[in-house]
């Protein structure tokens, strides 16, 4: 078993391909082109988001039995062509899916107790208990769109916080517990005080959260999104803070991440939602954690040990 390795990995994968007989080349520093000149003699590749697999790469890739992708989603890889050619397609959803959750509930957290703005105040020699009175998340109605590895744990975390918790996902049905309630769209639209997307970015997902989408809550929300960026449209998410519809937002995502390249347009979204009090922005860290960057690696060996029956 050949496998090429074109991404940074977590230090433990050599040695767990090594223990599965796989002949390995880490080339971390590969971009496209390095990788189509020699992606021929190898049965696998594992990638994070160096680059699109599209179907000219694909065409060249003649031994490719697997592609591994060390993260969560695989809108990077074109899943029709590769099953037109019969290389399976593999990510490590599970790997992350506690970091995301508790990265999920420390930005909503911080956004209830105002603990992105405070400590700058105080920093500032101001003392202002009043305006940084805080608001409990117990008690609330959390709407959750995706109940996969990353939803459903994090539903679990919001219920342990005493929340009533509100689950749709298109393609799972009878999940339902006790805690978890599973409902329909309408359901989330009318009764969610916060919203939190967890699905794959798809053309059927891409562009979901326009202004019609925000348009269907009853009440004003408190927007999550810490799945993919090109799930919302950036400037109805605006539309939505400015009329009130949307009460605050965590995101981890932006429709277009890279920052420093932005159009005008971008750049005054990107300004605005910046210099929010009530947004929270990361930089598309919630699955990145410690322990995630190696279980990820960890998971996508068993993956490649079930797939050859090791």
């Amino acid at each position: 078993m050949k496998i090429l390795v074109v991404d940074e990995m977590h230090e433990c994968l050599l040695p767990l391909l090594h223990n599965l007989g796989a002949e390995v080349s880490y080339q971390p520093t590969f971009g496209k082109k390095d990788a189509e000149q020699v992606i021929h003699q190898y049965e696998g590749l594992l990638i994070r988001s160096k680059f699109f697999i599209d179907s000219a790469f694909l065409d060249l890739a003649t031994s490719l039995k697997f592609i591994g992708r060390a993260g969560a989603g695989l809108d990077l890889i074109d899943l029709e062509a590769c099953k037109e050619r019969g290389v399976e397609v593999f990510g490590a959803n599970e790997a992350n899916k506690v970091a995301v959750a508790e990265h999920l509930l420390g930005m909503i957290l911080m956004l209830f107790n105002k603990l992105n703005t405070s400590p700058q105040e105080i920093r500032n020699d101001q003392w202002l208990r009043e305006k940084n009175r805080g608001e409990e998340l117990m008690g609330k109605t959390v709407g959750i769109i995706g109940y996969g590895h990353n939803g459903s744990t994090a539903a679990a975390r919001f219920a342990a916080f005493g929340c009533r918790v509100l689950a749709y996902d298109k393609y799972k049905k009878g999940f339902g517990s006790a805690e978890i309630e599973e409902v329909d769209l309408e359901t989330i639209f009318t009764e969610a005080d916060v919203f939190s997307f967890h699905v794959p970015l798809t053309e059927e997902t891409r562009k979901w959260a326009d202004s019609d989408f925000f348009s269907k809550f009853r009440k004003p929300i408190y927007f999550c999104n810490v799945a993919r960026g090109e799930i919302m449209v950036q400037e109805a998410l605006i539309q939505a803070l400015e009329n009130g519809k949307v009460k605050g937002a965590c995101l981890d995502v932006l429709e277009n991440e890279k920052i420093t390249a932005l159009t005008d347009k971008g750049r005054k979204e990107f300004e605005y939602l910046r210099a929010h009090p009530r947004v929270i922005l990361s930089p598309h860290v919630a699955g990145w954690t410690i322990e995630s960057y190696r279980k990820i690696n960890e998971v996508l060996c068993e993956k490649i040990k079930a797939l050859y029956k090791l």
